[in-house]
């Protein structure tokens, strides 16, 4: 077919003439009717849209960087090439106007055709918002980012159809080109190069570019890329033309003008690219909650990397329906990761199911094996053996995320079980902290400390000393040398005798309760015997330890740690029954394998009247009935200015035939606690606002007893939410509820210079009652609703007390000197010789009677909170795996320690997604298919009747005239 241009014609309508043209050839509609076709299939069944169970369009978009290579290379073959094959460039060319117009123009008429045929395809996110919460916004932004890669692949098909004179021809060429740009950045290239080679190629690909826009992340670097290839093409399209007007003897400074600002051009827009590359800010998230934005603690952690990171992920494609939609939602976050970590973190997905390689790596290297889960249908009952981990390593230190450790499980109302994953960002971000904590233990311990550290030694004169302490002394001295050595100038000694100084002994009485020592009671000798270490704000005090060993040298190294960033910090926790193998009573693995997660947790029985050294919190849970030794350990820990965390109650929690019973208690914790003026009440709280209670019920169902779980209402257990929980803390702020079970009143004397922080409080119409049997009344088959006693009002139920606290044994014998002083005697009374050979050595005790500012004491009035059983208890309330009472210490102890940076991931609960109803696929399946097809016949007859009215053929006779 003749063509004609007209000189005056506008960019418009030379568009527009393109567009006629185009839909006045039947393979018009055959084209678009084919890429619906070849649309529907993939999303359907090469990406099984029902097997993935979630409601999104993410398959649609992840193919579009192929399918366009070949639509946009069909609708740009014909444009400059029938052109030239029917003779009409030549006189497009010898006309006095600019080609640009005609560049332009038949570029906008293609990219409204691409425009068409994407319009089409929208039926696909309509039916599925109809049958789940679609999130729109990665829709519309993944349409915005598709019209501008297909404008991409538009322009070098325009380019390459310009060089050609067969539109079969310009074809092939065009889809060449294309996917040279696409096969760039694929895996298939950068698998064989290095991890440098690799990036860089992955910054050319036209498919690697459009990975974060398939999940809803729009990154402006990305979506300029693709305009810089529109610009690049299109000008080399007018050039090449332009250059055909010229005549090839003669060169004149106009040609030499169009070649330079070709050049220009192109050359600026290839290298605006590199310029923008470094603005990692450019990204915008389109998602609802914006799930794909990494939190600024995050952004912390990966900023101080000073190793490659690397994150493996183990996923089987076959694997549980109710994980299938979750592997999608966990790769694309942990692309994330990736994206900002840039080349210091690496994200690997495998199949060990169908990778060999990765199989044994799972295995040999991380202990990961397939996990077996049933899988049923309507059809048949069969187990998969399948992967779903991720894998965190930096350095030699690695940690593994199970399915366990990821996803959050309960039972829907309707009896269906509901899997989500819980909150997977701060799951991950934690597993980061703690391989780069484990990592950096093995190092230089001054490498994070950011101030200068002073040891102070306060110690008396060798003349006044004991023996063994002037030795210990020097010790102190020879294994401070090599420290302060290694430090670089980080840490430095200073040693002071308060015995001549009276102002410094009792500023020492004052700040730090230091009191002059004694060997035993029946020594009289005094003297100083003390360490802290300081960074000008903050001061820990290094205990004393046993001078015969090496307590010196790891009590120093716990301190330093105290200021360092990045060091795994150390949990004693005392939970009853640790001194004895036989014990049989409640068990706390649940709190132990928690903590353990980001601490290292040590078990202590406080057996020996002293906490660890290297202890850098204390936890105290469940009902401990502690000695006298054991109180003093606690005691004194929180004198040195440590922290005490304890869940205590004055009830005992004992299960029996009759079910339960709650037995008062008098412990020397609970005296103790009441000393540092926090009193709980000998009383249970009773909220309305309540979880609920599973109790056995047996019923007669035709004449057969059948035993079952009745879930009842039960004030025992305070449902804690947004208004009970002080939403301007850590501990409680990221938490949304909160069940106590079993909790008693708390009570604080808030003493002068003490701070008093609420944490925890019961609803207002919460009542009081001091009744031990706490089981729900029965009469025939009703269970008797509770009812209020007395004064309802809110409860405290959890607080921080902060400030300097006085010692419960001040002014009494310390427990520890008493015994020992209590043995020497008794072998002193002895006349033999051989009880006098064996007369015990004089050792050390030291006593405070006053803390400083910074212990912090935690106090929570459930003591059964933290147990086993309980927490199953609570978890079939809620139907779920019951974890907020653990997250509860765990938040308390990053708090204690200074380390909220985690704190602040709140609850990705928006990663929920209304999931596609499975019952019903194929019935699904025909209304979508008869409602795209209606669509699509609509479209084509409302196209059809433009045409009709305005024929193409007459609307190019017209320009043909005017150019007359």
């Amino acid at each position: 077919m003749s063509h004609n241009h007209s000189g005056s014609a506008s960019v418009g309508q030379i568009a527009g003439k393109e567009i006629q043209l185009f839909f006045t050839s039947p393979i018009a509609y055959l084209f678009l009717g084919a890429f619906a076709a070849i649309t529907l299939f993939i999303f359907f069944w090469a990406e099984a849209f029902f097997e993935r169970n979630i409601a999104d369009v993410k398959p649609l978009f992840e193919w579009m960087p192929v399918l366009l290579i070949f639509l946009c290379s069909t609708l740009s073959m014909r444009m400059w090439s029938e052109e030239r094959r029917a003779g009409t460039l030549e006189y497009l060319l010898t006309r006095p106007v600019s080609l640009s117009k005609f560049v332009i123009g038949k570029f906008l008429g293609c990219l409204t055709l691409l425009i068409i045929a994407l319009v089409i395809t929208l039926p696909l996110p309509i039916t599925v918002s109809c049958l789940g919460q679609l999130d729109w916004g990665p829709v519309w932004s993944a349409y915005l980012a598709t019209i501008l890669l297909g404008g991409s692949y538009l322009a070098i098909g325009l380019f390459v159809s310009s060089r050609c004179d067969n539109q079969i021809v310009s074809l092939i060429c065009a889809c060449a080109l294309s996917g040279v740009f696409y096969l760039l950045g694929s895996p298939l290239i950068t698998n064989l190069l290095s991890t440098q080679s690799a990036d860089f190629m992955r910054l050319l690909g036209s498919g690697s570019r459009f990975s974060s826009i398939t999940r809803g992340v729009l990154d402006l670097r990305d979506l300029y890329y693709y305009i810089s290839i529109i610009i690049v093409f299109l000008c080399l399209n007018g050039f090449m033309l332009e250059k055909e007007r010229w005549a090839k003897e003669v060169k004149t400074p106009r040609h030499r003008w169009a070649k330079w600002a070709t050049a220009l051009v192109v050359i600026n827009a290839l290298l605006a690219n590199v310029w923008l590359s470094q603005l990692t800010a450019l990204r915008v998230d389109t998602t609802q909650g914006k799930i794909y934005t990494l939190s600024n603690p995050t952004h912390q952690i990966l900023d101080h990397l000073q190793e490659p990171l690397m994150i493996r992920g183990f996923f089987s494609r076959k694997t549980h329906p109710l994980l299938a939609p979750l592997v999608p939602q966990l790769k694309n976050l942990l692309r994330e990761y990736a994206v900002y970590g840039h080349d210091k973190v690496r994200v690997k997905f495998s199949d060990p199911t169908t990778n060999q390689a990765a199989q044994k790596q799972a295995i040999n290297e991380y202990g990961i094996r397939p996990v077996p889960f049933q899988v049923d249908n309507r059809y048949q009952s069969s187990v998969v053996n399948s992967y779903f981990d991720v894998v965190i390593s930096y350095g030699d230190q690695y940690k593994v995320l199970s399915f366990k450790d990821l996803i959050a499980a309960r039972m829907g109302e309707n009896g269906k079980l509901d899997v989500q994953l819980r909150n997977p960002e701060h799951d991950i971000t934690a597993a980061i902290d703690h391989v780069i904590k484990d990592y950096q233990s093995s190092g230089n311990l001054f490498d994070t400390v950011t101030r200068h550290l002073t040891f102070t030694g306060y110690i008396s004169d060798s003349s006044a000393l004991p023996k063994q302490l002037v030795t210990y002394r020097h010790k102190i001295q020879q294994v401070l040398k090599p420290i302060v050595k290694q430090s670089n100038g980080k840490l430095s000694t200073l040693f002071k005798d308060p015995s001549t100084s009276s102002k410094l002994a009792k500023q020492l009485s004052h700040q730090f309760g230091f009191k002059p020592m004694t060997t035993n009671l029946l020594n009289q000798n005094h003297f100083y015997f003390y360490m802290t270490l300081s960074d000008g704000k903050h001061n820990v005090q290094i205990p004393l330890g046993n001078i015969k060993g090496n307590d010196f040298k790891r009590n120093l190294q716990a301190g330093i740690k105290h200021f360092a960033h990045g060091f795994t910090k150390t949990i004693a926790l005392v939970t009853p029954g640790q001194a004895s193998p036989y014990y049989r009573g409640p068990r706390y693995s649940q709190l132990t394998r928690y903590l353990s997660q980001d601490f290292d947790v040590r078990k202590e029985t406080l057996a020996n009247g002293h906490v660890s050294g290297d202890a850098d919190l204390l936890v105290i849970a469940g009902e401990n009935q502690l000695n006298r030794k054991q109180l003093f350990a606690i005691d004194q820990y929180l004198m040195q200015g440590g922290t005490v965390i304890t869940a205590a109650s004055p009830y005992q929690l004992q299960f029996n035939q009759s079910g339960i019973q709650m037995n008062p208690q008098s412990s020397l914790l609970l005296k103790w606690l009441k000393a540092q003026g926090i009193n709980i009440g000998k009383k249970l709280v009773m909220d309305p606002q309540n979880s609920a209670l599973p109790i056995p019920v047996t019923r007669n169902v035709g004449g057969v007893p059948i035993r079952q779980f009745d879930m009842i209402d039960y004030p025992y257990f305070a449902d804690v939410r947004a208004h009970g929980l002080n939403q301007h803390n850590p501990i409680t702020e990221n938490l949304e509820q909160l069940t106590i079970p079993w909790a008693s009143p708390i009570s604080v004397k808030e003493p002068k210079g003490m701070k008093v922080v609420k944490l925890i409080q019961s609803s207002k119409g919460s009542w009081l009652s001091d009744k031990t049997d706490v089981m729900p009344q029965i009469q025939g088959n009703q269970i008797l609703p509770f009812t209020p006693e007395g004064k309802t009002q809110s409860q405290l139920l959890g607080v921080i007390v902060k400030g300097q606290f006085k010692s419960y044994f001040a002014g009494k014998p310390s427990p520890l000197a008493a015994a020992k002083a209590a043995v020497t005697k008794a072998t002193q009374n002895k006349k033999s010789a051989k009880a006098d050979k064996h007369l015990p050595k004089p050792s050390v005790e030291s006593q405070l009677n006053q803390s400083s500012s910074s212990a912090r004491l935690i106090v929570v009035s459930s003591s059964a909170m933290l147990r086993d059983e309980i927490l199953q208890l609570t978890g079939s309330a809620n139907r779920s795996r019951y974890l907020n009472s653990l997250k509860l210490i765990n938040n308390a102890a990053h708090y204690a320690l200074d380390d909220t940076a985690l704190l602040s991931i709140h609850s990705r609960s928006h990663f929920d997604r209304t999931l596609m109803p499975m019952g019903h696929q194929a019935q699904l399946f025909w209304e979508y298919l008869n409602y795209a097809l209606a669509a699509i016949l609509l479209i084509i007859i409302a196209i059809i009747r433009k045409i009709r009215r305005r024929s193409a053929m007459r609307r190019y006779q017209q320009l043909l005239d005017i150019q007359e």
